[in-house]
């Protein structure tokens, strides 16, 4: 079972970004779909991104257009991209692994999960 370790996360002002980093262990992650998730304080974990073994990527509404998720195979490393954060964006990101390799969006798709990395917007 490949390992997920999740880095980036941080305290920005509103209107700022970060790069969230997903370094994958164990295994190579280039057959998986990778997703990134988010929970807010008191919220259901919901679904932000998420990219297929071929690079295929879709979007949460909320973040199409500032979002953006890519992955390095040879780093074993996914990323998420978050540019135009606002408050609503403060969340716990987690990073997951489909070992199907496809665009899933579910929670129950993804059989690999990482400890989560805190990502707040200050207003």
């Amino acid at each position: 079972q490949v390992q997920l370790v999740e880095s980036g996360g941080g305290l920005v002002q509103a209107g700022g970004s970060l790069r969230l980093s997903c370094a994958a262990s164990g295994r190579s992650i280039s057959s998986y779909g990778m997703g990134w998730f988010r929970q807010a304080l008191g919220k259901e974990r919901e679904f932000v991104a998420a990219v297929s073994w071929s690079g295929d990527s879709t979007y949460y509404t909320a973040v199409k257009g500032r979002f953006t998720i890519s992955r390095d195979n040879a780093k074993n490393t996914v990323y998420l991209q978050m540019n135009s954060l606002n408050p609503g964006d403060t969340a716990v990101y987690y990073c997951a692994a489909d070992y199907r390799g496809i665009l899933a969006v579910r929670e129950a798709d993804f059989a690999s999960w990482g400890q989560g990395t805190q990502v707040t917007v200050s207003s």
